[in-house]
């Protein structure tokens, strides 16, 4: 197979690009990293010394794609499906790599910054930075908020790269800074994202993970892992 995703079924930026990947029923093999395996990290390293998932390696154009919105734009490029994910008109365009990288710095990088500090010895926790990057989740849920207005998806009536890349940072935030009444159309562009097929695959797909998310009981119940895994 000429595409290969080289990614793990938890890390929420794989699954910024396994959603577009499925969006488009986009052809390739996954191809699953353990980075405490030390020759699982390797075979990363080997093709991206920073040993960072996602990273695509298209072996018809010999190319290897890092970064997710690369490796999104890529697949547009030499890879299209129905779904457009990347607009023709150079304005639109701008406009989606604009909330791609929204949803990226202020709502992916925010909340991975809780979950580590979740993660560390109790004698190393950093509450003034979780209390910051809690901040910044809720100014980035007004934002989102006033950006949706009446439409569909975050740029208009179709779905885009922004809207792979808005889909697993949501989904994670929320279990750390819920969204409120003040958010209607931000809740229900959530559900619009959990609904769509391609991102309800990728969640499928995680569950049997699930149980090492540390905040795994704040999940929506339907995907919350069974109790004897927690």
């Amino acid at each position: 197979m000429s595409l290969i995703l080289y990614n793990h079924p938890l890390a929420s930026f794989c699954h910024k690009v396994l959603m577009a990947l499925y969006e488009n029923g986009t052809p390739f093999e996954n191809r699953v990293i353990d980075l405490g395996n030390e020759e699982s990290r390797a075979s990363l390293a080997r093709l991206w010394p920073l040993a960072k998932f996602p990273v695509l390696r298209d072996e018809t154009l010999d190319s290897t794609v890092p970064e997710t919105s690369i490796i999104i734009e890529y697949l547009d490029r030499h890879y299209p499906g129905a779904t457009l994910l990347l607009p023709a008109d150079p304005t639109d365009a701008l406009n989606v790599r604009l909330w791609d990288r929204f949803f990226d710095l202020y709502v992916q990088e925010p909340m991975q910054k809780i979950v580590a500090d979740r993660r560390r010895p109790e004698d190393a926790h950093d509450p003034q930075s979780v209390a910051e990057a809690q901040a910044l989740l809720r100014t980035a849920y007004g934002m989102i908020e006033k950006q949706l207005g009446e439409k569909t998806w975050i740029t208009g009536a179709n779905l885009t790269m922004a809207d792979c890349a808005a889909a697993p940072a949501l989904f994670y935030a929320e279990t750390l800074v819920p969204f409120d009444g003040s958010q209607p159309r931000l809740k229900a562009y959530y559900q619009r994202l959990l609904d769509r097929p391609s991102f309800a695959r990728v969640l499928r797909e995680a569950m049997p993970y699930f149980h090492f998310y540390p905040y795994q009981e704040n999940l929506p119940a339907q995907f919350r892992p069974e109790q004897s895994h927690a």
